[in-house]
């Protein structure tokens, strides 16, 4: 059991809950981020990150920096297309909006291929897109979490490799890492960007960034510079790769605390195969949905194949509001997080199953939360009369 404070679980799509270990790993003593102590923290967790990723190829780079996983988004646009060059965006949900824009903002030309809430664009659609113009990347949210919805990476990489192999595949894996399958030298993807605080466990405040060798290629060979200076390649690149071989380097202050945390939390990860991690997280989503299911009640995702295993997207009975919905959870010390969709927000609710409490048999969180959230149900229907 848990040694935190007493307090309502967490069971949104990031933040998530927390093991203590992590916790603890928080409040390492104050210390210099150029000391050998936490060049050796930082240079493992670098190696560990490669670790999570299923990455062994030396010349492929991952990167820990100060930042939400936005910062990630500003990584690539910044860094891997230039001005006026095209970039594809596979539309699931708000994210795609977002990191489209962001790619707008460094000047690149974004276009949106779109599927209905609830679906991902099919490999035909992707294929005749790649086909009618040169993009030099294409972006894919492995899961969107507006929706819920679960894309083929692997799927939709193997179709670009086969069409146009020089387009760089970039992955936004915020929601993804940790719970979902993903190898990142098998599947041949050049760039998978994520966050610490969702199924990687750990406190909001890092971005993790893993780039094959084709994307740093595409990085040095730019005709222009870096369009932003603190998500430059050129100043975060030589600082990554000295802490790995246990060199002091600096551009800007890492979260010296934040790094011993994640440094726990991927230790935690890769000390056991990440098929079971992915096993498991499978489990408790089908649990989830079947239960979802169970109170007749429908998915964001409909399709089995769409479906994300770290999260559900759950839309509420006619009649019925998130308002309605979420005070009755919380009463019974569970918090679920309300739509974001911005077509649908009032229509759904977001159930997050990953981490701590997916692979911690003896929390029970997930069982505990699905007989809430039937009884939240029966309450809120009853008290509106449904």
């Amino acid at each position: 059991m848990s040694t935190q404070a007493p307090h309502p679980t967490l069971l949104i799509p990031g933040p998530i809950e927390f093991d203590d270990a992590v916790l603890n790993s928080m409040g390492h003593y104050a210390e210099s981020h150029t000391a050998p102590g936490f060049v050796k923290t930082f240079g493992e967790t670098l190696t560990l990150v490669r670790k999570l990723f299923q990455s062994s190829n030396p010349a492929a780079q991952p990167f820990v920096v100060s930042g939400s996983g936005t910062l990630g988004w500003d990584m690539v646009a910044s860094n891997l297309i230039e001005r006026g060059e095209n970039a594809l965006v596979l539309h699931t949900g708000y994210f795609a909006d977002s990191f489209a824009a962001c790619l707008e903002t460094y000047g690149a030309n974004a276009t949106q291929l779109k599927a209905p809430i609830g679906d991902r664009p099919s490999l035909e659609q992707i294929e005749q897109a790649l086909k009618e113009k040169t993009y030099k990347l294409l972006t894919i949210t492995h899961v969107d979490t507006s929706t819920g919805v679960l894309s083929d990476v692997k799927g939709v990489t193997e179709l670009v490799r086969r069409v146009s192999p020089e387009t760089l595949v970039v992955v936004d894996g915020v929601c993804s890492v940790g719970c979902e399958e993903i190898a990142f030298d098998a599947w041949d993807i050049d760039v998978v960007l994520t966050a610490s605080q969702k199924a990687i466990g750990c406190p909001p405040g890092l971005s993790i960034v893993m780039t094959s060798p084709r994307a740093v290629d595409r990085f040095r060979n730019r005709k222009t510079p870096p369009a932003s200076y603190y998500a430059s390649m050129a100043n975060w690149m030589p600082v990554m790769q000295n802490y790995e071989n246990f060199k002091p380097s600096y551009f800007a202050t890492p979260s010296t605390q934040l790094v011993h945390a994640l440094h726990t939390t991927l230790t935690q990860i890769t000390s056991r195969p990440l098929s079971e991690r992915f096993a498991a997280h499978t489990q408790a989503s089908d649990s989830v949905k079947a239960a979802v299911a169970e109170l007749g009640l429908s998915q964001l995702a409909p399709k089995p194949e769409n479906q994300a295993h770290g999260m559900t997207a759950i839309y509420l009975p006619e009649g019925l509001l998130p308002t309605d919905v979420l005070p009755l959870l919380l009463k019974r010390g569970v918090i679920f997080a309300a739509g974001l969709h911005k077509e649908i927000a009032t229509k759904y609710i977001r159930f997050g199953h990953m981490g701590v409490s997916v692979t911690d048999p003896n929390r029970n969180h997930i069982n505990s939360a699905i007989a809430s959230l039937k009884e939240a149900f029966s309450e809120a229907k009853q008290a509106k009369g449904l």
